[in-house]
């Protein structure tokens, strides 16, 4: 007698990466695209703050309040706090849930699940039932910058100290095809390219010394080949300064970069010094080498059937306000992962 074949079960597990977070947008937009519609969500962090957005059937708008974000809204968002970490977290998970998502996860049209950490006993605690916005608030409590969240009798905080990427909470929740957004991927990557020129830096000058530029800022004619004419061309009236500081930004990042090129053993001590980072800046960044670790030791041990890994390495934990970028990323990463998802049968 045949066995009647089922329609696998496919779960999503969403990764921490504060402000990266948004890159999670990127990546359900390719998946409805894509006809795949995950039957079960979880999420651990940021990543449980946009799965139950789609959970909810509430992640367009949720978006759109995203890309609306800028800096100072960021800051209208942060209530300080003097005990447990920098901010409460009240004030933007009130606000969370009064406009987005006021559900209990019972109620939600897709399994969702989170992940928070305990933090007397170092336990990982799934949060599965009651409130979304109480269990999503335990899971994104970033220690140093949220306060915890006392949930049952435990005190609770950010899910991605014990794991990062849920995909062994989608699996106990019955996923048979997992598929995992980690945001911690090139983490490394990013402290690794820190430690030549930093790539901002060379971009910020390289748009002062670009040639096209500093013809059109004065006002020069271009030959069809893109090359500058050869015969002189007077300097046109009013012009001169801006020319002058062009030509001055030339010769000094020319200087900059042959003093680069010529640094000996003897001129080690003439090397500008480190830049110390902010308490804040440590604390973050260790947590997402910590965090980029235990992903690896976590995924080796029960890998995803499709990981999808974001390159978001250049946006901070806390540029919330850098929403079109992450979300392209993500796209673009889940563009990538197309041919792996198709291999699946999704």
């Amino acid at each position: 007698m045949s066995r009647l074949r089922r329609k696998p079960v496919v779960g999503l597990a969403l990764g921490s990466g504060s402000a990266r977070g948004w890159a999670h947008f990127g990546v359900l937009h390719a998946l409805r695209e894509a006809g795949i519609a995950p039957d079960i969500i979880c999420g651990t962090s940021i990543g449980s703050l946009v799965g139950a957005t789609y959970a909810a059937g509430e992640m367009d708008s949720f978006e759109n309040w995203v890309l609306g974000l800028g800096k100072r809204k960021v800051f209208g968002f942060m209530d300080f706090n003097l005990g447990g970490g920098l901010l409460k977290g009240e004030k933007i998970i009130e606000f969370w849930r009064e406009n987005f998502v006021q559900e209990t996860m019972e109620e939600l049209g897709a399994p969702f699940g989170c992940v928070a950490t305990d933090l007397q006993t170092g336990a990982e605690v799934w949060l599965r039932k009651g409130s979304i916005a109480e269990a999503v608030r335990a899971s994104i409590a970033l220690p140093g910058l949220f306060t915890p969240v006392m949930h049952e009798g435990r005190l609770l905080v950010d899910g991605g100290l014990v794991n990062p990427v849920p995909v062994s909470l989608a699996r106990a929740m019955g996923a048979d095809i997992v598929i995992a957004v980690d945001l911690n991927a090139d983490i490394m990557r990013r402290h690794m390219r820190q430690q030549g020129p930093r790539d901002s830096e060379l971009r910020v000058q390289s748009r002062e010394v670009s040639l096209s530029e500093l013809q059109l800022e004065a006002e020069l004619p271009v030959d069809g080949d893109g090359a500058p004419p050869q015969s002189p061309v007077a300097e046109p009236a009013g012009w001169s300064g801006k020319w002058r500081r062009s030509v001055s930004s030339v010769k000094t990042l020319s200087a900059s970069v042959m003093r680069r090129g010529q640094k000996s053993e003897g001129d080690a001590e003439d090397d500008e010094p480190p830049r110390i980072p902010s308490l804040t800046n440590v604390l973050l960044a260790s947590i997402n080498i910590m965090q980029m670790r235990i992903t690896r030791s976590r995924m080796a041990g029960d890998p995803a059937e499709v990981l999808i890994a974001p390159r978001v390495s250049h946006i901070g934990q806390m540029d919330f306000h850098q929403g079109r970028k992450s979300i392209d990323e993500g796209y673009a990463a889940a563009q990538l992962a197309m041919p792996a998802l198709r291999g699946w049968g999704l």
